[in-house]
């Protein structure tokens, strides 16, 4: 097993006043050598989005753009025709493909909005582009990870145009949770949202994150009640 710690605090970071983004990789004018992608995940911003605000349309291509609300809400608008509003508890996915644009906006006008939004390189370019959304609300279980985006279109969950699992859940204190990698030669990327975890002997807190990769299975202990984020990815060559 090797593993690449990824502290909250080293995280690139930007203010524009309506917008706190923190960058798990290297983006926009915050390079860091060591910190491009791990695998097929390429972006992480960990954005705080005032009341109102957001960004206007812009494009994308052959990427694909995952979107979790982690807090509040965002409209959304594209080229595809997709107008709509994805809520905390709801995920929405979208292959950019040869092409596309959309916008995103807090939906509120007063209350400060927190997002994920997340770039995988995809597994086949120039696709057709495409978009999904889902709420996972009511599948949420204690102590269990929920399934929320997949390349296996077997799985009942959002689909996206990669071999990779996007899995969350919400765990109590002094757990131990034994995760499998999806796919022989991915790697795994877990995100602390809140809480703390040890993994290979680190501790991690929240918004801290570690890149496991060449191993089958990961064993996480849980030092506090602890939500995490699992990004299972192909680790390219």
């Amino acid at each position: 097993m090797k593993s690449t710690f990824y502290p909250a605090n080293e995280r690139g970071t930007s203010d524009h006043g309506w917008l706190k983004a923190n960058f798990s990789f290297s983006f926009a004018g915050y390079y860091h050598p060591d910190k491009v992608h791990f695998g097929a995940l390429r972006v992480l911003n960990d954005d705080i989005i005032a009341g109102g605000m957001g960004f206007g349309a812009h494009p994308h291509d052959n990427m694909e753009i995952i979107t979790i609300p982690l807090q509040g809400a965002l409209e959304h608008k594209d080229s595809m025709g997709n107008i709509g509003v994805i809520n905390a508890g709801e995920v929405q996915v979208m292959s950019a493909g040869t092409g596309v644009e959309h916008s995103e906006y807090n939906h509120s006008k007063t209350e400060a909005a927190n997002t994920l939004q997340i770039w995988l390189f995809p597994k086949v370019r120039n696709i057709i582009p495409r978009y999904d959304q889902r709420d996972y609300k009511d599948q949420f279980k204690l102590n269990e990870f929920t399934t929320l985006v997949t390349g296996d279109k077997n799985v009942d969950a959002l689909w996206i145009n990669q071999e990779a699992t996007f899995a969350m859940g919400r765990f109590e204190a002094g757990k131990t949770i034994n995760y499998d990698i999806k796919n022989a030669g991915n790697g795994a990327y877990i995100f602390v949202l809140e809480g703390s975890v040890k993994i290979n002997n680190e501790l991690l807190n929240k918004k801290d994150a570690v890149g496991v990769y060449d191993t089958d299975s990961i064993t996480i202990e849980t030092g506090a009640d602890t939500r995490l984020l699992i990004i299972d990815v192909p680790m390219l060559q």
